[in-house]
């Protein structure tokens, strides 16, 4: 016993002194032998980076920093499997042209798509007084309207202006029965301030109406509708709540749109409809199977030009990936529609 201790003492010496002097090299030893550089394998190649997509139906998306957000962008880009078309994003009428913002989306080679609040950001969601649509016929506005005219007329590119959206609903102060405004307002004043900027020269704005797919209860399209010589292109927003709200339900894009759509063929014949603003929750049916749904649905339409994506986090998470499965499908409908 006592010949077996003294042998396990110097094996455990042995070892101890082995892993000392292993320990003892220059500070430089992982510097002095580079690891082997690893050779990609035979016809590998890198990703290629998302590309604008040359599809019939566009595909576009609006994100929570807009077009100044380049990491946003991105990120659309790679869940979607291409770069965005069109980015859509938004102004009150107390902010300046955003040069800034058409030069960033220009340089992508996508479109931009301005939606023009009449009402200024933090101020009550429907009553805002002074800005009444009378108010905007009146010519209260003039002063900023025709700024933004010259600005777009100078800027020079195609832009496409989305004024005063939604315009059916309930919910924000340029909409009948709100705010003041009465049956016959919204006409007229969209009127004018298309008329104020037409007189600035800017001949390279797309004028577009987008109201929200109609419900029971919403302001009759047609009353609504400024007429073809005010308009070029007609939208449409719309999406699927699912079960994420008391009152909504899950709703199938052809349920979403379909009436929608109808009305806009009546109102508009001929015009270029694009879908500018839909998403869908992940409560009450599967939100992959929508995506999918939703581009081949809208790419069979031959009059709808393109769609955007509403890529946010608010209400619910409308996200392209506010799960894995609704990216994929996303993506795999994209590349099926091309």
């Amino acid at each position: 016993m006592r010949f077996s201790k003294l042998w396990s003492l110097f094996a455990i010496l042995v070892v101890a002194f082995g892993v000392m002097l292993a320990g003892i090299q220059p500070a430089n030893a992982a510097q002095s032998k580079p690891a082997k550089p690893v050779s990609p394998k035979p016809g590998a190649t890198a990703p290629a980076a998302p590309q604008l997509s040359s599809a019939r139906l566009r595909f576009g998306a609006v994100t929570n920093g807009g077009p100044l957000s380049t990491s946003e962008i991105t990120e659309v880009a790679n869940l979607a499997g291409e770069v965005p078309s069109i980015e859509l994003y938004y102004k009150d009428f107390a902010q300046p042209i955003p040069i800034a913002e058409l030069n960033a989306v220009r340089s992508r080679g996508a479109l931009s798509l301005v939606t023009w609040e009449p009402w200024t950001w933090g101020g009550a969601p429907v009553n805002q007084p002074a800005y009444s649509l009378d108010r905007v016929t009146a010519g209260d506005f003039d002063a900023h309207i025709t700024q933004w005219g010259n600005g777009l007329r100078d800027w020079g590119y195609p832009v496409m202006l989305r004024f005063a959206h939604e315009m059916n609903g309930n919910w924000y102060p340029w909409a009948e029965g709100v705010n003041g405004n009465e049956a016959g307002d919204y006409v007229a004043a969209w009127r004018h301030v298309h008329d104020v900027v037409a007189a600035t020269g800017a001949t390279n704005v797309q004028w577009v109406w987008a109201p929200n797919v109609p419900y029971w209860g919403s302001t009759p399209l047609s009353g609504l509708y400024p007429g073809s010589a005010y308009v070029d292109i007609v939208g449409l927003d719309g999406y699927n709540w699912g079960t994420s709200q008391s009152w909504s339900v899950w709703t199938s894009p052809q349920d979403l749109f379909g009436q929608g759509l109808s009305e806009l063929r009546t109102l508009a014949p001929g015009k270029q409809i694009l879908i500018t603003e839909t998403a869908s929750s992940e409560l009450g049916g599967s939100k992959a199977d929508w995506n999918t749904v939703l581009v081949s649905y809208l790419n069979a339409q031959p009059d709808v030009t393109g769609f955007v994506w509403f890529h946010l986090n608010k209400e619910v998470d409308w996200r392209i990936n506010s799960s894995p499965a609704s990216a994929s499908a996303l993506a795999a409908a994209l590349a099926a529609r091309r």
